[in-house]
């Protein structure tokens, strides 16, 4: 396709044709916020809240279709990682338990997938660069507070974590009208995954944040939010490449 035919797209567009996908999802995203189970009291019931809008994120994918999935490696890379994504949701509702490690764990395998979604291809390494020394500036705050395992397993998750961001945001090719409303997305979602991620650390072994949990889960299931829908880019490609075809 040329570059006019890969501009962005109107969001008019993208909210008739997504829109209605992702109501469920907004459902229990607010029934989340509504309810506000205390994290004292962990239990199955708030683990499936909190992983509820997730969940309705896994029905977003596969509302596009078995063979949209079957036909787009991103499209099962990310619907992989937000499977782990709520295994890390439930582990982290048992964190004062000794859960924390399992639920970065899980986190840390999203992370590999999310980057594998969004390719190597460009490879920018200017955002790189600079995602990095945001990371390395996050770990040098965060070291002096760190201790046992956590010294180095903090460092390998905002190496992952740092690393799929500079993915999302090499996709987004300003200059050259190569961009789409789905590479914005899977930008701006990575970002608002390293804002949520900072949040629980520093809030976790630093001090604590004013709204952390309020923060922590609006970035959180934004910045998921938004990286579903960057895995419909390829669907929307195929559909204008048939429209051309005919």
């Amino acid at each position: 396709a040329s570059g006019k035919e890969r501009r962005m797209v109107s969001p008019v567009t993208v909210v008739k044709s997504e829109g209605p996908k992702l109501v469920p999802f907004f459902k229990a995203t607010c029934v989340y916020f509504v309810l506000w189970l205390p994290t004292s009291s962990p239990s199955w019931f708030s683990a499936l809240i909190k992983c509820l809008p997730i969940f309705c994120l896994w029905m977003f994918l596969l509302a596009h279709g078995i063979n949209f999935l079957g036909t787009q490696p991103s499209a099962r890379k990310i619907l992989a990682g937000l499977i782990f994504s709520a295994l890390g949701d439930a582990f982290l509702i048992w964190q004062e338990q000794g859960y924390f490690i399992h639920g970065l764990l899980m986190f840390a395998i999203t992370h590999v997938l999310y980057s594998s979604a969004f390719g190597m291809k460009p490879m920018k390494p200017v955002p790189g660069c600079v995602v990095m020394v945001i990371c390395g500036a996050s770990y040098l705050m965060l070291y002096p507070y760190l201790s046992g395992p956590f010294t180095y397993l903090v460092a390998v998750y905002i190496t992952l974590i740092g690393f799929m961001a500079w993915r999302a945001i090499a996709g987004m090719q300003l200059f050259n009208d190569l961009w789409t409303w789905t590479k914005l997305c899977a930008c701006l979602g990575a970002v608002l995954f390293m804002v949520s991620d900072l949040t629980i650390a520093v809030n976790k072994f630093c001090f604590p944040v004013p709204y952390s949990r309020a923060i922590i889960m609006a970035t959180y299931y934004a910045a998921q939010m938004l990286i579903a829908l960057s895995a419909v880019e390829c669907k929307d490609d195929n559909d204008r490449t048939i429209q051309k075809m005919n």
